[in-house]
């Protein structure tokens, strides 16, 4: 594969990166718009071109040697570590946050120069909120709550949104809501838009990303419409998926929602941010998405104030490579654990 030199900008610095995260934003937060159900009605996506210009991403953007481990470290700065599962404890979360803190071996940091390197945020279930905030207290790592009857969306719409105030009185920073599905499916832009609205005034300060469940929600376009209306309900991140649906993050849904962004910021001025989120295990997979985003958004959105991988195996992965990069060997997956 070809090199492409152009994406070889030195990423952020170890020091920018574990500063970047949300809140502390270096621009103005989407504040959300009137519903334009114009705008949402032309939103069109035409998915043969969108799967061939996906498909051909990975044989055009490929990066080696010393440029290929700092856009690795660059990626370990972009993940939100998250562990979802119902067997999850306060000791797995204390040991997830650890990692957190200390993403990637002590020795291949100093080698790297990439002393202090952190990942954006921990990502857990609302009851294991003030487990992580303890856990990461000092580190200026923010902790994601997934709310809103996360992972299906269905349980009654006042306890949704009762939901999100517990976690942010927990000390959540970011709460990672679910849209309701059926409105999209059904077109019902306006209630789509309406609890978009209460969700993020019930999330005050915390930053407020929608998952959008793109795998359930049948045709990009849909993936497209959706997207413009949780922005313009003022949305500060739009995400792919939940990890629980069978199709997760794809690169076509990735460019499909990609560029509603970079049209959303056009129109009106905001940028919002991107997390795809489920499936992405392999480092390889990590960089291509970076590509993509640098390719479509520009270097902006390569900060994690505007962008992160909802993941938990992928770090392993890179930690991994970036291994083979100082020592010139691959050790067995077990030697990375997550906690």
């Amino acid at each position: 594969m070809q090199t492409d030199t152009t994406a070889t900008t030195a990423p952020a610095t170890a020091a920018t990166a574990a500063s970047a995260q949300l809140p502390q934003l270096s621009h103005a937060r989407n504040p959300g718009m009137a519903l334009d159900l114009d705008w949402v009605a032309a939103a069109q996506a035409n998915t043969s071109a969108i799967e061939r210009r996906a498909a051909t991403l990975p044989g055009r953007r490929s990066v080696k040697k010393e440029f290929q481990a700092a856009w690795l470290c660059k990626a370990v700065s972009l993940i939100d570590l998250t562990t979802l599962s119902g067997d999850d404890t306060e000791g797995r979360v204390r040991r997830l946050c650890a990692k957190a803190r200390q993403p990637v071996r002590p020795d291949l940091l100093a080698a790297l120069g990439m002393e202090g390197l952190t990942t954006g945020a921990v990502c857990v279930y609302h009851e294991m909120v003030e487990t992580a905030v303890k856990a990461l207290e000092g580190s200026g790592i923010p902790v994601a709550a997934v709310s809103t009857g996360f992972p299906a969306g269905l349980s009654p719409y006042k306890l949704r949104i009762a939901e999100i105030g517990e976690s942010v009185k927990a000390g959540a920073k970011e709460i990672d809501i679910v849209i309701s599905r059926r409105h999209v499916l059904t077109g019902n832009w306006q209630r789509l838009y309406d609890e978009m609205r209460e969700m993020r005034e019930a999330a005050g300060e915390a930053h407020v990303k929608a998952i959008l469940a793109t795998g359930e929600l049948g045709t990009l376009r849909n993936v497209a419409r959706a997207s413009l209306v949780c922005m313009m309900g003022g949305a500060d991140f739009i995400k792919t998926s939940t990890g629980k649906e069978s199709v997760n993050a794809t690169l076509p849904v990735s460019l499909t929602m990609i560029r509603a962004i970079r049209e959303y910021e056009a129109r009106t001025g905001y940028k919002v941010g991107y997390k795809p989120a489920g499936g992405i295990s392999k480092a390889k997979d990590a960089l291509t998405y970076l590509a993509l985003l640098k390719d479509e958004l520009g270097l902006p959105w390569l900060q994690p104030d505007l962008f992160r991988f909802g993941a938990s195996s992928l770090l392993g992965d890179i930690e991994r490579q970036l291994e083979h990069f100082v020592t010139g060997r691959y050790s067995a997956a077990n030697r990375h654990p997550m906690g």
